[in-house]
């Protein structure tokens, strides 16, 4: 889908076709949470005519609820009254209608959730002029951008700062939705002056199939670490011009910038470190208010202005630019009653890029039918990315010496 924004919108939710590939991706995120293990795609085209209910979508009135109730959370419906008003309304369209009033009535704020990986996901709310500002910081260094490919969803804060934001602040520049479109494919539809907003796992794949890119064309990566491997290949001859990465998350918006194969991120100008708390750092706010706010990583300072990622707090490992954790994958394995113990982490790079799982099955049980009931124990109870991708099964976990868990081949 392209869209040609007109240099009389100033809102962004008034960008032809924005707020539509925003409600969309956010619909398809909320479909997918309440239908775990379905084959709900990870975005759709909505036309105005699409009925929101079991005609259309195919939502039941509880299905129906949830996502009216999530829209109005994200867009702070209620600030302008009318949060209640999705529900009386039948097709996209109208709903699309409902949120562009709230928005015109009010704009100040919008909430971003992250991953819920644990099963409970976090609501994070952010001023618009605070993520405006950061949009505006990055753009400076991206002059004479001509597109934004947008390969990440808009309702994440990620998208909607890079492929929402930040082709307003680079002059109303035109949109691709480029989810749809293979890697292969991908610089066939590139000209110079492009910038791919992206994501590690994504870049991987166009990394090793795209082939030759266009000279002039730029990717922009966050949601997970670029592995020095791939940032040499994106870097190398024939492949993008600059890589810039983000550093940040749901609960901080972007933190600090780096250009790839760079080691160190440059603290963006409206945070400063605080020397009282070296996992916390001060945002100085739009309209002068500080605040302090919990980093997800450890990093060390290079610099008084510049850091590297040393890796994350809370044993959160990305899959495809999600967070997920290898523990609660464990808890959810532990359940079935086939299974005496298991381990999960992340494979290896030359084994994937997904999660894998040692289990000890329990006594009597038929190995040779196991994998097939872990898949679909798994395919009914956790995300996509949740999921283990190569199971090893053995009569006891593998450990070092010390006892310790120790790692084990696909």
């Amino acid at each position: 889908m392209s869209v040609a924004l007109d240099s009389r919108h100033s809102e962004w939710h008034e960008a032809p076709g924005t707020l539509a590939r925003f409600l969309g991706d956010a619909i398809a995120a909320e479909l997918r949470h309440l239908r775990p293990g379905s084959a709900t795609p990870e975005h759709f085209p909505c036309s105005p005519e699409l009925s929101m209910g079991e005609d259309g979508l195919g939502l039941d009135s509880i299905e129906r609820l949830s996502i009216a109730t999530s829209l109005a959370e994200l867009t702070q419906l209620h600030e302008s009254g009318l949060d209640d008003a999705l529900l009386a309304q039948r097709c996209f369209g109208d709903w699309l209608n409902v949120v562009a009033r709230g928005l015109k009535q009010y704009s100040a704020q919008l909430v971003f959730r992250t991953s819920g990986s644990t099963g409970k996901p976090k609501t994070c709310v952010h001023a618009l002029a605070d993520l405006e500002r950061e949009a505006e910081h990055v753009s400076a260094t991206l002059g004479g951008t001509r597109r934004v490919l947008a390969a990440v969803p808009a309702h994440h804060i990620y998208g909607f700062l890079f492929t929402v934001l930040l082709p307003l602040r680079l002059g109303n520049i035109e949109v691709i939705d480029v989810r749809h479109v293979t890697p292969s494919a991908l610089p066939r539809m590139m000209a110079s002056g492009d910038l791919l907003v992206s994501h590690p796992a994504h870049l991987a794949l166009v990394a090793r199939f795209a082939g030759s890119i266009p000279r002039g064309v730029s990717a922009l990566t966050s949601t997970a670490p670029c592995p020095p491997q791939l940032a040499q290949a994106l870097t190398a001859e024939g492949a993008f011009g600059r890589v810039l990465e983000i550093y940040g998350s749901s609960e901080t918006a972007g933190v600090g910038v780096r250009e790839v194969p760079a080691p160190a991120f440059q603290l963006m100008p409206f945070w400063t470190r605080t020397t009282a708390d070296a996992t916390r750092l001060i945002r100085v706010a739009q309209d002068g208010r500080e605040g302090s706010v919990a980093l997800q990583d450890h990093v060390q300072w290079a610099t008084e202005n510049s850091f590297i990622v040393r890796g994350r707090m809370d044993d959160a490992v990305q899959v495809a630019g999600t967070n997920v954790f290898p523990a609660r994958v464990r808890e959810v394995l532990l359940q079935h009653p086939h299974v005496a113990d298991a381990a999960v982490r992340l494979m290896d790079p030359s084994e994937g890029a997904r999660l894998k799982a040692f289990v000890v099955p329990a006594a009597g049980v038929d190995i040779e039918r196991l994998p097939i009931e872990l898949d679909r124990w798994a395919m009914t109870r956790l995300s996509a990315p949740e999921r283990p991708k190569g199971f090893t099964f053995g009569e006891r976990l593998p450990v070092s010496d010390c006892g310790k868990l120790s790692n084990w081949r696909v």
